[in-house]
């Protein structure tokens, strides 16, 4: 029998804030365990939360970019389990009544287009961390240590619809979310450290069939990567069971990272089990007009407007507008070079080219360089000028990447001026010539490709500064041609 296989996600993202959820402590990755805490994030009694603003107008923006709808009033509510990372034995979270529902976000799989409803966007708080030791994962580990300071950290729950039809469809989704939440600002979405997080939900049904089957829940996938080869795996396993006439049970798996396998963790709980009731101590958000317009003039132009534009007004290949838009330093670098050079390919070739590789090598992001882009645009004026020959300009770029130096003192240090006279070329030519006089014959007995052997030997004479063009000229004139 056919399957179909059922994908829905439920994506964690922390908030870009410099306090929590709900009361005053730092939200710094990598601190010290248990130093950004204090009586309201550990739940001591007599404490009261107090609502973070700034993560209201982050989760109503990514909201707003999501194409959901905004809802008049949203309520907390105390969502009750009991897990050691959780020192309330609550999580304020919000459920009944969410911030925003009914949006959507388009992904592309194998160049087509598909359109992923979102159910609902809300907020929350984050638990703790357990820091397990004797294994790995908590899973043969003899003890757990608990590390409270990201209990409170704001986070942002995204639900999408049950639209997903395969793991690379919802890799695709997870990766489309990132970069939407990195340009519009809200979150780093770092998932290596925790900052943007998945819970899949995964059922299969006979092809055809209408009714949703058997659903699990895959917890613990901190890449893309992961996501993909947990979603296979377990769209493995609910074949395999079916087909041998067998039954899903509704449960929560864990991945294995190592085996590349789910492994049951406990029976998946049900909204009922968590005993939800509206938070007292908190007030209903409640937007007015005025505050959603603002908080929407600050997400600027949306990824997927810029990639239009790239491909539309600058006239950019496809690929190219793909690596310029991989991340908001890369396509800001750009923007700010372009308003200073009108030259779009240009640009983007010595981005992609040079620039990126130099990146890549030493391990650094865009926004790690000392080179700006006024110094990038004044390298290539250069070259437009005839001041220094594209070939140098290479040299001097990785130089200026290096040392921190501007592009103007490298090439006057250097004394890497374009030679663009004439005199001073045959000189060097008349060199040359001397010393291949092999060449030289082979060259005037016909063979003409024997030329650019000879412009080479110019050029390093000149340590590239000769211009290649006045070279070649002024070579054929000399030998005669």
């Amino acid at each position: 029998m056919k399957y179909e296989t059922i994908i829905g996600l439920e994506i964690h993202a922390q908030l870009l804030t410099e306090s929590k959820m709900f009361c005053a402590c730092s939200t710094k990755f990598g601190a010290k365990p248990n130093t950004n805490i204090c009586p309201v994030c550990t739940g001591q009694p007599g404490v009261l939360p107090v609502m973070n603003q700034k993560a209201i107008e982050l989760a109503i923006k990514t909201a707003l970019a999501l194409n959901c709808k905004i809802e008049k009033s949203s309520v907390f509510a105390r969502k009750n389990y009991f897990y050691p990372d959780l020192p309330k034995d609550f999580q304020i979270s919000q459920y009944e009544l969410p911030l925003a529902t009914l949006g959507h976000l388009d992904i592309v799989v194998e160049g087509k287009k598909k359109r992923i409803g979102i159910t609902r966007v809300h907020l929350e708080e984050d638990a703790g961390k357990l820091v397990h030791k004797g294994a790995a994962r908590i899973m043969g580990a003899t003890e757990s240590l608990v590390d409270y300071n990201r209990t409170g950290v704001p986070l942002m729950e995204i639900v999408s619809e049950p639209d997903l039809r395969s793991p690379a469809e919802a890799k695709a989704f997870m990766e489309t979310l990132q970069h939407l939440l990195q340009f519009i600002g809200v979150c780093d979405a770092k998932m290596e450290e925790g900052s943007l997080r998945c819970d899949a939900n995964i059922s299969l049904r006979p092809a055809g069939e209408q009714k949703f089957g058997t659903k699990t829940e895959v917890k613990n996938m901190n890449s893309f990567k992961a996501v993909f080869k947990a979603l296979k795996a377990e769209e493995k396993r609910h074949e395999e069971v079916l087909s041998e006439g067998g039954k899903i049970n509704q449960e929560t798996r864990f991945f294995d990272d190592i085996t590349e396998q789910t492994i049951g963790m406990r029976s998946k709980e049900y909204a009922h089990d968590y005993r939800y009731f509206p938070e007292p101590d908190l007030v209903p958000i409640e937007p007015s007009a005025d505050w959603l317009a603002k908080i929407k003039n600050t997400s600027g132009e949306l990824p997927e407007a810029k990639r239009d534009r790239f491909l539309n007004e600058y006239k950019l290949p496809e690929a190219d507008a793909e690596v310029l838009l991989a991340t908001p330093a890369l396509t800001a670098y750009f923007e700010e070079c372009l308003k200073l050079y009108d030259h779009p390919k240009t640009i983007a070739n010595w981005l992609m080219g040079d620039l990126t590789a130099y990146l890549k090598t030493n391990n650094l992001a865009i926004e790690q360089i000392n080179l700006t882009p006024a110094q990038l645009v004044e390298m290539l004026q250069m070259i437009d000028k005839g001041t220094i020959s594209g070939k140098l300009a290479k040299t001097i770029l990785v130089e200026a990447l290096k040392s921190g130096k501007t592009i103007k003192d490298i090439v006057a240090e250097q004394g890497l001026t374009q030679i663009s006279d004439e005199g001073e070329i045959k000189n060097i030519i008349d060199e040359v010539i001397e010393k291949n006089p092999k060449q030289v014959g082979e060259f005037r007995s016909g063979k003409d490709a024997v030329v650019m052997f000879l412009v080479g030997q110019v050029m390093k004479l000149s340590k590239g500064r000769a211009k290649p063009d006045a070279v070649q000229k002024l070579l054929r004139q000399k030998l005669g041609q």
